[in-house]
């Protein structure tokens, strides 16, 4: 299993809640803290927050996948749709032209 080490914002991001409340979550939980380098307490995710952050994790690829897809999409409809008003709108060539 991976280590997963979160502050107490990126905590508090994950289960909708603030930072006091995660805070109190990691206690409750016993969970490993530690400060950081950076001077940021961090904490170490137990398995049922571990398997959260990676449903999260995979939701949030399917969402932007699913973005892509959509974006693909428009882009395609307003180049068809550029297309066929540009020759619309060009002049008739003719012979003499």
């Amino acid at each position: 299993m991976p280590q997963i080490w979160m502050t107490y914002n990126e905590i508090a991001d994950m289960l909708g809640c603030d930072a006091r409340a995660a805070r109190t979550v990691t206690i409750q939980r016993s969970l490993d803290r530690k400060k950081s380098r950076d001077g940021m307490t961090r904490a170490k995710l137990d398995a049922e927050l571990t398997a959260r952050f990676v449903d999260a994790i995979r939701n949030a690829d399917a969402a932007i996948d699913e973005a892509v897809r959509d974006l693909r999409m428009l882009h395609e409809m307003m180049r068809g749709s550029w297309s066929n008003t540009a020759i619309a709108d060009a002049p008739a060539r003719t012979a003499a032209g």
